[in-house]
Order: C-alpha cells, then sequence, then structure tokens
C-alpha cells in the first residue's frame, strides 16, 4: 500500500498533483465493511485495477480473511484500470472520485443438470427461504438437502425432484387427468399444492403429497380451471389470498382462485366434453373426474398475448402484466380494473420485481431489459435498459440477497446475471451490461448460433439452491454462486 498512497492531509499544501495519481473517496453501503469514519481521499495511481484496489481497501479495514470487492465510480463497475475510465467517461485526474465499494460477485458454479425427455418450460424451486414454504408458515421443515424442484415439460409432464437429481414424483398423463398438451408454467403453491398451466388452455391445481421416507410423492389432480382460448403461458401465486393470475396468448390476464367454493362454473362450451369431436381428443378425454371451475375475472385490456404477469411484491391487490402489444399494465385486482399502462419500443415477454427500488424489470423481443418504474410519479418509461443478450429475454428473477441484483434467461442459450448500479450514461439513456454469463453445460463444448437448441424458458434464484434454469436441451440445469447467494460473500482470494 505504501507507495502511491497518502492521506490527504499530506496534500493539503496544494502541491500540483501527478497526472499518473488520482484522489479516491472510497465509501459503501455496507455497515460491516465500512472504513473509519476519519478516511479521508487516498491519493494511489491511475495505473491501478480492481484487484490492487481490492487489496488496498482489505489493507485499510485491516481484514483478518481479504474479502473479494468490487469498485462502482458513477455507477458503473470498474473493469479497466483507473487510467483507462477516466479516458473512456472524460473525467479529469484532477478532482476527488467518489469510489463506492462493494462485496464481489464470484462466478455462479456449475452444479448439476437434471434430463428430460422433452424440452423444459418451466421451474421451480421449494426451499425453507421459498415464498411457497414462507406461506405455509413451515419454511424450517424443508432442511438442508431437502429442497425439491418442479419442472414443467413440453411432454406435458410435471416432475418433482429432490437434490440427488432423482425424480421422486410425475404429475398423472393426460388420460388420468392431467395436461392434454405442453406444459408452459408451473409453481409451488405451498409445500403440498402445485399450479400449471399449458398449451391445452387450462390452469391446474394439484395435490402434493411425500412418503414419510422422502424417497417418493404423489401429484394428485384437484382442480381445473377453464377460461382462456389459447395457450396459458405463463402463472403467478398469491397463498395468502388464494388468488392465481395467467397470462394467455388469447390476450387475456385470467384471476381464478384456489378454492372450489369460491370458483365460478366453467364454461360449458370450453370443457373437454364439449370439443372432445376428433377422435384424438376423445382418446385423450380424461377418465378422472376432476372439479371443473371458470376464472373470477378475464381482463381483456391487451391487444396481443399476455406473455408474464405478477403480484406487486407489497400489494397482493395489484398486479402488473406485460404483453406482445408492447405494454406494461398494472391492474387493481379487487375491482378487476386496469390501473395505468405504460408503452414501451418493443414486444414484453417477461416481467420480475425489484421492490426495494421500485421498479420492475421487463424482457423484450429486442434483446435487452428495460427497468420501469411502474409509480404514476414516474416521469419517464424507461428508467434503465440492460443489454447483452442476442435473442430474446423470455424468463426473468431477482436475487434473493441483493436489492440490485437480477438474472435473465434469453432464447440466445444464456443466463446472465446483472447488478442494476452497474451502468452508464448514453445517448440513448442509461444503459447497464452484465456482470456474469451462465451458458448452458449441454453446449459448452459447441458454438451455438443464436442460441439453436439450447434456448433458455425459464429460470428462479433461490437463496438455498441457487439460479436454476429450463430449456430447450432438455434439461433443468443449476448453478449455485459463491458469492452471487449472499451468505457467501467474504469467502476466498480477491
Amino acid at each position: 500500500m505504501s507507495e502511491g498512497v497518502a492521506e490527504t492531509h499530506s496534500l493539503a499544501t496544494g502541491q500540483q498533483v501527478p497526472s499518473s495519481q488520482v484522489r479516491l473517496q472510497f465509501t459503501t453501503r455496507h455497515p460491516d465493511i465500512s472504513l473509519p469514519q476519519n478516511t479521508g481521499p487516498i491519493l494511489v495511481s491511475t495505473q491501478l485495477r480492481r484487484y490492487a484496489l481490492s487489496t488496498l481497501v482489505n489493507t485499510l479495514l485491516q481484514s483478518e480473511k481479504p474479502i473479494p470487492l468490487e469498485f462502482l465510480i458513477n455507477g458503473t463497475f470498474l473493469r479497466t484500470s483507473i487510467d483507462e475510465f477516466l479516458t473512456a467517461n472524460g473525467i479529469s485526474a484532477e478532482t476527488t472520485l467518489s469510489v463506492e465499494y462493494v462485496r464481489a460477485i464470484i462466478p455462479p458454479l456449475y452444479l448439476a443438470s437434471y434430463e428430460h425427455d422433452d424440452w423444459v418450460s418451466s421451474v421451480d424451486v421449494l426451499s425453507s427461504t421459498s415464498l411457497a414454504a414462507s406461506w405455509a408458515g413451515i419454511g424450517a421443515s424443508t432442511a438442508t438437502g431437502q429442497e425439491r424442484i418442479l419442472s414443467g415439460s413440453y411432454d406435458g409432464l410435471l416432475r418433482v425432484w429432490n437434490m440427488s437429481s432423482q425424480i421422486i414424483a410425475t404429475s398423472p398423463s393426460a388420460v388420468d387427468g392431467g395436461h392434454t398438451a405442453s406444459v408452459k408454467s408451473a409453481k409451488f403453491m405451498s409445500p403440498t399444492q402445485l399450479v400449471s398451466s399449458g398449451t391445452d388452455r387450462t390452469v391446474r391445481l394439484w395435490k402434493y403429497t411425500e412418503a414419510a421416507d422422502k424417497l417418493s410423492a404423489q401429484i394428485q389432480p384437484y382442480l381445473e380451471l377453464y377460461g382462456h382460448k389459447a395457450s396459458v403461458d405463463s402463472l403467478a401465486v398469491h397463498l395468502p389470498s388464494n388468488r392465481i393470475l395467467s397470462a394467455s396468448a388469447d390476450h387475456s390476464l385470467g384471476i381464478w382462485s384456489t378454492k372450489k367454493s369460491d370458483s365460478p362454473t366453467a364454461p360449458t362450451n370450453l370443457l373437454p366434453s364439449a370439443t372432445s369431436r376428433s377422435s384424438k381428443r376423445r382418446k385423450l378425454a380424461p377418465s378422472t373426474n376432476t372439479p371443473q371451475r371458470g376464472p373470477l375475472a378475464l381482463l381483456k385490456q391487451h391487444t396481443a398475448p399476455v406473455s408474464s404477469t405478477i403480484f406487486a411484491p407489497n400489494d397482493s391487490t395489484v398486479a402488473y402484466s406485460t404483453s406482445w402489444d408492447h405494454t406494461l399494465r398494472t391492474w387493481d385486482l379487487p375491482t378487476q380494473s386496469l390501473v395505468d399502462t405504460r408503452t414501451t419500443s418493443h414486444p414484453l415477454l417477461s416481467l420480475t420485481a425489484l421492490p426495494d427500488l421500485n421498479l420492475l424489470a421487463a424482457g423484450t423481443s429486442a434483446r435487452h431489459i428495460t427497468l420501469i418504474d411502474p409509480r404514476a410519479s414516474a416521469t419517464t418509461i424507461s428508467a434503465v435498459t440492460l443489454r447483452g443478450h442476442i435473442n430474446a429475454v423470455v424468463s426473468l428473477a431477482r436475487d434473493p440477497d441483493s436489492s440490485y441484483g437480477l438474472v435473465s434467461g434469453s432464447h440466445d442459450g444464456t443466463c446472465r446475471i446483472w447488478d442494476v448500479r452497474s451502468t452508464k450514461s448514453e445517448a440513448e439513456g442509461v444503459v447497464g451490461e452484465s456482470v456474469y454469463t451462465i451458458s448452458r453445460e449441454s453446449a459448452k463444448d459447441e458454438r451455438k448460433v443464436g442460441g439453436e437448441g439450447v434456448k433458455v424458458f425459464g429460470l428462479v434464484w433461490d437463496r438455498e439452491v441457487g439460479i436454476v434454469s429450463a430449456g430447450e436441451d432438455k434439461r433443468v440445469q443449476i448453478n449455485r454462486g459463491n458469492g452471487v447467494v449472499g451468505k457467501m460473500d467474504g469467502v476466498g482470494s480477491i
């Protein structure tokens, strides 16, 4: 630390600062790794890069174990020498730079792949920290190593897996009350309840029961929901209110109850008995007598397929939806009314919330992610644009341990991890770049043009399990991040 580093008071005489040095004022938002309050600006060589700055701050912190650190200047991660950064951004070395440091994200490690017979469209996780477990109030009972992964496949089946890549339950086939076509979305509603939807235009609820030895389980149908007239491509669930939201290619957003007693009668013209004119449909007609119900409401203001929907993270009476009609719409669920429409420049294909930032992230057909402030007071539609994918962005999930973290899944065959603080201002607005890229392990030795054969269709980011993604390669892939998951921070070398 000695050469090229000095406290500010030694420079207070007003002498000219050499052009090869610059004053840095280090700041952080993490109290446990903050420098003493009297630490003033420090003079360093402009040739320093992230590694040297990390070593410097760790020395100042007198850390017993080195903590890997990243550095942000004006909201942008330092990926070059300080000199190259100053030149690229037109910043004078005469100024004192405010530099924020954060714990470094370490590349997410590949753990395993779970192989299927067909494309995997959707994935969800049940763990001690997942919403489904916390809603049920028994999160602690999902012990480490006992997490479950739910997958929905184009073969029409749901599968529940343990962490040893073993299938412990498979949903019934079409003739036994299962989906009659591809599954497009699947979620844990609770540790004993699953919800799924698909190209057979239905939403289905399932009872999930595990054997005492945890080595096997059953998935049994208990409610079929009819109302949509085209594929149901995305679901959102909220157990406390017993509500399900569905996004459909028929341009509508569905609102459903998980309770038979609260649900209207199913539309008779949409039931299998009314549509089984062809011999194929008769053959697939289920032999079970699962109760059939209709929607509480179908909201039809979108003018193109609805791609994704979520409950507002802090208010389950509010929903958001995205559509191929370029819009993000806000809905008041009790009154079943549209309260706001934000129109963007491209079809929107996926959606998640960054609640601490009051932002929504929407994946587009134009290969980028748009961060949108849905509040009525917002003056611009797009707050930030995240760029890096080379094909449509069809799935999004937020980092469970960071207000600023996000992962995206794309038809280009990759998942990308983003820190929304890593941005820079360009002529067209504020733009961000990804921190890490996760490729499909099934194609690591091959070059896939545009993601051909390895498209990512769905993903989830769970605090315990990690980043779980599903794709065209017929696999569920798990990547666990040493450092991506917050509790791993501070482990390893700089």
